[in-house]
């Protein structure tokens, strides 16, 4: 949530509340889940935007420096930032662990990236980092302990899935709840539990003892977490990082994930990896519970060094957007979801990313992927983004 603003918020309700004799003490969500900030009351619907694939090559980390060494990265979200900071939940995949200097910044393969990133997205209005990635063990152990603590020290309101310092620390559920009251059957607010996995880290393995480090795509742990986010949550998102990397196409493996999200109850999955777009889909069971599912928002941030057809295809990614809510029963479900095309763009300029409706062919001419895939154009953007989109999908959610 945007802190800030809902803690102003529910700060003037409580005195309210005091002063008309009705006051009470609300308590955050406890038990076995991990809660985020107090937040609005249910009748406001609640929007939620997820980003895809922050992939910090050599190239974007050296466009964040400054003459005096100190780094800089705001300028990547200088273009889309409106749409994130407006809304209630922003969700980015931070694929590359935040290690810091000490561990020496790299890109592709075995990445590290500057801690001043997740000042960037922080700034940008973030309020949900996942770090259950592929590259989550670049840097081994120290490096995931180095990138808790930027966190958990600099940040301690924000929520960082996926990556946990501790046993007890991977048990917990992020629960953000909107409402804030002890009892979740009285609260006016909206509970939303969020959950990420990694398919692996690229063959390298947890070291001994401490086994806690990463959360993988496991059945029995998806499924015992699932269900336990549903009983201290109105609604579930699962975010995997899964498919194959460059292809348009769901895998049987995404569609085996899928499937079992959706028979465990979750709501919504939001997925990321393959580096490119892939289709938006609406999954149904048997007793009608839908689940939508984003198979891959592609890439929001990257400096590929791959050349040749198809490299185009990672500069375009898309953001989610989805409006949960109360139906007429009271229950909370997906009331609206849509994706918003984007463009990332290199030039000597800058490294930003661009709506798809903002960008323009004399940008495309600038980019310089140009060169490494002649067919980088706007047009051809929009004709991949037609190609894997349904045309009612492109867009935003109503507020």
């Amino acid at each position: 949530m945007k802190r800030n603003r809902l803690e102003k918020l529910y700060i003037c309700l409580c005195l309210m509340l005091l002063f008309t004799g009705l006051f009470f003490s609300p308590a955050y969500a406890a038990g076995s889940g991990k809660s985020g900030s107090a937040g609005k009351a249910s009748s406001e619907e609640v929007t939620i935007v997820m980003a895809g694939d922050m992939l910090m090559h050599d190239k974007v980390i050296s466009s964040g420096r400054n003459k005096d060494g100190s780094y800089d990265f705001d300028p990547i979200f200088s273009h889309v930032k409106d749409e994130t900071v407006s809304a209630d939940i922003a969700i980015v995949n931070q694929e590359t662990i935040l290690g810091g200097e000490e561990l020496k910044y790299s890109g592709y393969p075995s990445f590290n990236s500057p801690t001043e990133v997740g000042d960037a997205e922080v700034k940008a209005g973030f309020d949900v980092i996942l770090h259950g990635t592929n590259h989550a063990l670049d840097r081994r152990a120290k490096g995931i302990e180095n990138c808790l603590d930027f966190w958990e020290r600099k940040y301690p309101d924000i929520e960082v899935l996926g990556i946990h310092d501790s046993a007890e620390d991977q048990q917990e559920i992020c629960i953000i709840d909107t409402g804030g009251a002890a009892d979740s059957k009285r609260s006016d607010g909206i509970r939303i539990a969020i959950l990420n996995y990694t398919y692996g880290t690229n063959g390298i393995q947890m070291p001994k003892g401490k086994g806690y480090l990463v959360d993988y795509l496991a059945k029995d742990k998806v499924k015992a977490d699932i269900a336990r986010a549903e009983k201290l949550a109105d609604l579930t998102i699962v975010c995997p990082h899964w498919g194959t990397e460059y292809s348009l196409d769901i895998s049987a493996e995404q569609r085996k994930w899928a499937e079992l999200f959706l028979e465990c109850g979750a709501d919504l999955c939001i997925g990321t990896h393959p580096h490119v777009i892939e289709p938006v889909e609406i999954l149904k069971d048997d007793k009608g519970h839908e689940m939508p599912v984003y198979y891959s928002l592609g890439n929001f941030v990257n400096y590929t060094s791959g050349r040749g057809k198809g490299v185009m295809n990672r500069m375009v990614g898309g953001l989610a957007e989805v409006k949960i809510g109360r139906d007429s029963s009271g229950n909370v479900k997906v009331l609206e979801h849509k994706v918003r095309p984007i463009v990332c763009h290199l030039s000597e300029e800058e490294i930003s990313v661009y709506f798809l409706e903002d960008y323009s062919e004399d940008l495309a001419d600038k980019n310089l992927i140009r060169s490494q895939d002649p067919d980088l154009s706007l047009e051809n953007g929009e004709k991949l983004v037609n190609k894997v989109w349904d045309k009612k999908l492109i867009g935003t959610v109503t507020k």
